[in-house]
């Protein structure tokens, strides 16, 4: 009878259940509708709520407050913590905050803070330790980045270019923020991107530069350029109202005008400038991109 009993107590539970009713209570918690300093519903009423078993909701409960997001006393309850004590870059936390369809602006920029001091140090520390596979995933994202014909690419891409400069650190405690700015550039792109028209275009060429100078190895320039990919973000994200217009990406707008800035690009590595032709010798067998920053002419294929 007692091998019945245990056996009924540990089997398996499944984590799909775990998930629901994880993801459930958090949003409830993180959007104030069960407050803080609020007491969960005791266990049977949650049983009967999600139709699970007490195994699954203790596991909720333990994994609650892991992320700080509740107190368990016995004899006391469960109890929802103030927000200060929870575990704010925690994926599942800011999945929780930001939402899905109306993400916490004020939380976002003060998120973005948090990545000013955390994303140009990374840059910096990429330029001086980058491997060769680490620059051509980081110049591969950036690529991506600037042919993407969609938000869902253009989200995959960027988040692609930083989550590579974390790797590039080569340093394991800025690279567990991967999960953070992971989450992060998600609700940024449901903020900003679709909602103010040419924001992900006006801030792709600061981008090139932080992959410039980390080809380069220069650290110096890799910071400042990092700063001045978050400092857009974040100037974006105050004035919601600088812009007008969802996504304008498209097969015969910016996303031709991208393909043009990234050939440009390519065109000023090291292997690309020895092929330039001075300005003397420009001829039908030299063609000209037209921009601000040319450096000359490049010989074209025959």
């Amino acid at each position: 009878m007692a091998r019945t009993r245990l056996n009924a107590v540990d089997k398996p539970i499944k984590p799909g259940r775990i998930g629901t009713v994880l993801t459930t209570l958090g949003r409830e918690i993180a959007q104030d509708l069960i407050p803080v300093g609020t007491a969960l519903p005791p266990e049977p009423d949650l049983e009967a709520r999600f139709g699970v078993g007490r195994g699954v909701v203790r596991e909720v409960v333990k994994t609650l407050a892991a992320k700080g997001l509740v107190s368990v006393r016995p004899r006391h309850g469960t109890h929802v913590l103030p927000r200060h004590q929870w575990s704010l870059l925690d994926r599942d936390v800011l999945n929780w905050l930001v939402g899905q369809d109306k993400p916490d602006r004020e939380l976002l920029l003060a998120v973005q803070e948090v990545r000013s001091i955390i994303e140009p140090a990374a840059a910096s520390l990429a330029a001086m330790r980058a491997t060769r596979e680490d620059r051509l995933r980081i110049n591969a994202a950036l690529e991506a980045m600037e042919t993407s014909d969609g938000q869902a690419t253009a989200t995959a891409a960027d988040k692609a270019f930083h989550l590579a400069i974390l790797d590039a650190t080569h340093n394991p405690v800025l690279q567990g923020f991967r999960g953070a700015i992971d989450t992060i550039l998600s609700a940024v792109f449901l903020v900003a991107v679709d909602r103010v028209g040419g924001w992900f275009e006006g801030n792709l060429p600061n981008h090139a530069a932080v992959a410039r100078a980390i080809e380069e190895g220069d650290a110096k320039k890799a910071r400042n350029a990092m700063e001045r990919v978050l400092s857009y973000t974040q100037s974006r994200l105050s004035n919601p109202n600088s812009g007008a217009g969802h996504w304008n990406g498209g097969p015969s707008g910016p996303r031709d005008r991208r393909r043009t800035q990234s050939a440009d690009r390519r065109a000023k590595t090291p292997a690309a400038r020895q092929s330039r032709c001075p300005p003397s010798v420009a001829s039908p067998h030299c063609r000209r991109r037209v921009r601000s920053t040319d450096f000359g002419c490049r010989r074209a294929k025959s």
